[in-house]
């Protein structure tokens, strides 16, 4: 546990500091490996140390790749006859992120007929949120707050990457995400760690089936382990400095949740905790992952993060780093061949244990035992399943309604949504109007680009030739005289609806942004256009396209109506004209809080209260900025639909709650408008005094109600003593007595409060 002293000293003083620099008492701290299995023993026996060192490296797969490049430029390409060769020898464990049976075929055939041992390949992709029928980016689907929802689309992904020759994914990401310039934010589900914990479960269960063995299952890896979420400005790669009690308390219950519901693998991040790289940080990888949590499955590096423990200045040469990285629990490396190069003269030396070698192997063998690879190695490798699943109908389908629930109305004045169908010319001014190439948004390697429906096809079906489409900018740079063909446009139109946002390279991995704001030349596109309109009275709504919280400003913030779409997939275009004509109303939630402005980040709404909270009109000397308050322009849980809804009074079955009970918190919620209403109750709860500084809010549960116009709901929620814990000084969760605060709202920011007493 020394990874973590610097981070606990630094934040704890005082008795609380030397309690928590005490060794803490964890059972099982040693290493935990899968049960003995006779068949994988002898296979163990019979292997050389370089064989073994071949089951413990994957590496992208150059011989049958489908998509545009993703990997760094030091990938190193090699041909078809190359792989073969290590595969034969038993150098190669397994590839990753390229598709194709018949390809997947060939060089199976080559490790279960030449290799020394016939030990099969493990085919894995980057299924982030679908194949060649591509979902809502995970932070967009995380915005439905439907884990039914994330189960089915994560079922459907597994279902085209098995038909396409995958057994495993680098999915999902659970890294909880707290600051809004990170561009890896879109691979997740926000800001919260409640929210993550209930789609990790879904989308493992969804992504893993029945059974691992079915051939339309893959084995998940959440990722990244850990704290990746936390890195210092939400820049790429950066360091995650903090106390061990928020490393356990906000970002790892969602890989426990994840590891509890079956995933048997996860891979290591790039990020140092307190100064130690995760993947070479035994006290993550084995002391917690193994010792304290029972995980049996293996541990796979990033894309080089094993070398990469050199640029760190955490290891000397390649040689230390493979030795640092495998004796911290790193079971397998990618990409940078370092495990083959110098694990077996490493072995030899005696500084790797030849136990701990065999460790790896053995969590390597369990995995491809648990996908049925030695029962039958061509599992996921049939001709015929790839021509008949994928691009199914039910799945297409399926990518429409997961666009449409991902949808959030952040404003509708006037009820200006929904648009008419007919009667209205509509003007759809902006660079995503008439976009393919966007669709499908970042980490979507093997999209069908080809068939993603555009904005502009959505509205046109809808509207046929009553639908004017104009460009006006590019995302980043303007054009020559697209302004004014924009602004004529708008004129001649009844209606203006702008489409404005982010391209898909804007967000994901590498692409931190210091300004989360739309870009200049469309903020100058939307400020022309809404001037030019003023007079006439002419609506103007902005629908976003987007991987992250945005910052909004000038006629983009003041425009009457604002949808926040993300980056839906295939059935984009059909998704939001679904919601903007009206045929569906919008039932999203924001999963992340977008601020007044970028320089608010990180800002997340179960922040710590501090001592001098701006509370009162009285500004001087509070914590906040000069410039704003510090209220989110649209807070996490925010989501408005085409109906009116009010929440009635929350209510406790009780004023007291004792250690070993359960208390009830109820409010009534009712449908006052004209429409069919789909809303997400969400409860939560202050401790209002503990022995460490609390959220101001927490998110405990959260109910989907269905309700007629005028229909009345009373929903129910049950907390107990666990639901109320927090992380101690000495690193265990425990709740403590006093009085809590809780709510039943529509937001993170609303709902009137009840309160109870926890009694020891």
């Amino acid at each position: 546990m020394a990874a973590f002293t610097p981070s606990r000293r630094f934040f704890l003083q005082g008795a609380a500091a030397t309690a928590a620099l005490m060794p803490v008492a964890a059972p099982g701290l040693a290493k935990v490996t899968p049960a003995a299995d006779p068949f994988i023993e002898s296979l163990i026996q019979r292997m050389s140390i370089e064989e073994k060192a071949g089951q413990l490296s994957i590496y992208s797969d150059t011989t049958r790749f489908d998509g545009p490049p993703i990997n760094p430029t030091s990938e190193q390409a090699q041909g078809k006859e190359k792989v073969k060769a290590d595969i034969a020898a038993g150098r190669i464990t397994g590839l990753f992120n390229g598709i194709g049976v018949a390809g997947g075929r060939e060089l199976q055939q080559v490790a279960v007929e030449q290799s020394p041992h016939k030990i099969p390949l493990v085919f894995a992709g980057d299924i982030i949120h679908g194949v060649k029928t591509t979902f809502p980016i995970p932070l967009g689907e995380s915005a439905s707050w439907d884990t039914d929802l994330a189960r089915r689309t994560a079922r459907a992904a597994a279902l085209e990457a098995t038909a396409k020759g995958l057994h495993w994914t680098f999915a999902p990401m659970v890294d909880v995400a707290r600051d809004q310039r990170w561009g890896r934010v879109s691979e997740g589900s926000g800001e919260d760690t409640y929210l993550g914990i209930q789609l990790a479960v879904a989308r493992v269960k969804g992504f893993q089936g029945d059974s691992l063995k079915d051939e339309t299952s893959v084995v998940a890896c959440p990722k990244h382990f850990a704290a990746y979420g936390a890195v210092q400005g939400g820049m790429e790669y950066n360091t995650a400095d903090i106390p061990e009690t928020t490393l356990r308390e906000v970002h790892l219950p969602p890989f426990k949740a994840a590891f509890d519901a079956g995933a048997l693998t996860t891979m290591s991040s790039f990020n140092d905790i307190a100064g130690v790289p995760s993947t070479g940080n035994h006290y993550l990888l084995t002391d917690i992952l193994r010792g304290e949590w029972g995980f049996k499955g293996l541990v796979v590096s990033d894309y080089t993060s094993e070398e990469e423990l050199i640029l760190h200045g955490f290891a000397a040469d390649g040689a230390d780093a493979t030795a640092k990285a495998i004796n911290a629990g790193c079971d397998m490396g990618m990409q940078s061949g370092l495990y083959m190069k110098y694990l077996p003269e490493l072995v030899r030396s005696g500084k790797v244990k030849l136990a701990v070698l065999d460790e790896a192997v053995r969590r390597v063998l369990y995995v491809k035992k648990a996908l049925g690879l030695f029962d039958n190695p061509y599992r996921s490798l049939d001709l015929k399943r790839e021509q008949t699943d994928v691009r199914r109908p039910e799945t297409i389908a399926l990518a429409r309604e997961a666009g449409r629930k991902s949808c959030v109305l952040l404003k509708n004045e006037g009820n200006l949504l929904p648009l008419p169908k007919s009667g209205k010319k509509i003007a759809l001014i902006g660079p995503f109007g008439n976009d393919k190439e966007n669709c499908p948004g970042p980490w979507a390697v093997f999209p069908d680009v080809d068939t993603c429906v555009t904005w502009e096809a959505g509205f046109r079906a809808v509207l046929g030739d009553a639908l004017t489409v104009v460009k006006g900018s590019e995302a980043e740079t303007p054009i020559e005289g697209g302004i004014a063909a924009a602004v004529k446009a708008a004129k001649a139109a009844d209606i203006v609806v702008l489409a404005l946002g982010e391209t898909g390279n804007m967000s994901g991995e590498a692409q931190s942004r210091v300004d989360i704001s739309v870009p200049e030349p469309q903020l100058e596109l939307a400020e022309a256009v809404a001037a030019a309109v003023k007079d006439s009275g002419k609506p103007v709504v902005v629908i976003l396209k987007h991987g992250r919280a945005l910052a909004l400003t000038g006629a983009v913030k003041e425009a009457p109506a604002i949808l926040a779409t993300w980056f839906l997939g295939s059935e984009e275009g059909n998704a939001i004209a679904d919601i903007v004509f009206g045929d569906y109303a919008p039932q999203g939630r924001l999963p992340v809080s977008f601020p007044q402005a970028s320089g608010q980040e990180p800002f997340y709404y179960n922040h710590r209260i501090t001592g001098r909270p701006q509370i009162s009109e009285d500004k001087s000397f509070k914590a906040r900025y000069r410039e704003v308050t510090n209220d989110a322009l649209y807070p996490f849980g925010h989501g408005l639909s085409y109906s009116s809804v009010s929440y009635g009074p929350t209510s406790v079955s009780a004023p007291t709650l004792a250690m070993t009970g359960a208390i009830k918190v109820t409010a009534t919620v009712t449908n006052t408008g004209e429409r069919a209403l789909h809303e997400v109750a969400q409860l939560y709860i202050h401790d209002k005094v503990a022995s460490m500084t609390q959220p101001i809010r927490a998110l405990k549960g959260f109910r989907h109600l269905d309700l007629a116009p005028g229909e009345s709901i009373a929903v129910e929620f049950t907390l107990t003593p666990a639901d109320l814990a927090f992380v101690h000084p000495n690193l265990k969760p425990s709740a403590e007595a006093g009085q809590f605060d809780v709510w039943i709202a529509p937001s993170s920011t609303s709902g009137t409060v009840a309160s109870f007493m926890l009694i020891a």
